[in-house]
């Protein structure tokens, strides 16, 4: 069994900055992925940003350049550093881990982008 909690989520003007956080607990092993998905009213979720614990990073078209997806292997943890919001950028995100013996969600926590 595996807990995800976000923080760091809420309101922002556009060209500002947030920085999510997510600790994971429980049955966790040393190879996995951790990545951030959002999912915008009336779309379909979607991959953000992703982490190996080897360090691979990959980053969803509409980010690159913007944000930085970052973690801690020692405590479990995945960030994600957004500067430049756009209001498109607004949506629920989502932490993500993915392992061997299966794949775990956060609750999610609101980014919205607006003036």
């Amino acid at each position: 069994q595996v807990q995800l909690v976000e923080s760091g989520g809420g309101l922002v003007q556009p060209g500002g900055s947030l920085r999510l956080s997510c600790a994971a607990s429980g049955s966790i092993s040393s190879f996995n992925t951790m990545a951030w998905y959002r999912q915008a009213p009336g779309k379909q979720r979607e991959l953000v940003a992703s982490m190996t614990s080897g360090g691979i990073r990959n980053y969803g078209d509409s980010v690159k350049g913007r944000f930085t997806i970052s973690r801690d292997n020692a405590q479990n943890a995945v960030y994600l550093q957004m500067n430049s919001l756009k209001p498109e950028d607004t949506a629920v995100y989502y932490c993500y881990l993915g392992q061997l013996r299966g794949t775990s969600w956060g609750q999610g926590t609101q980014v919205t982008v607006s003036s």
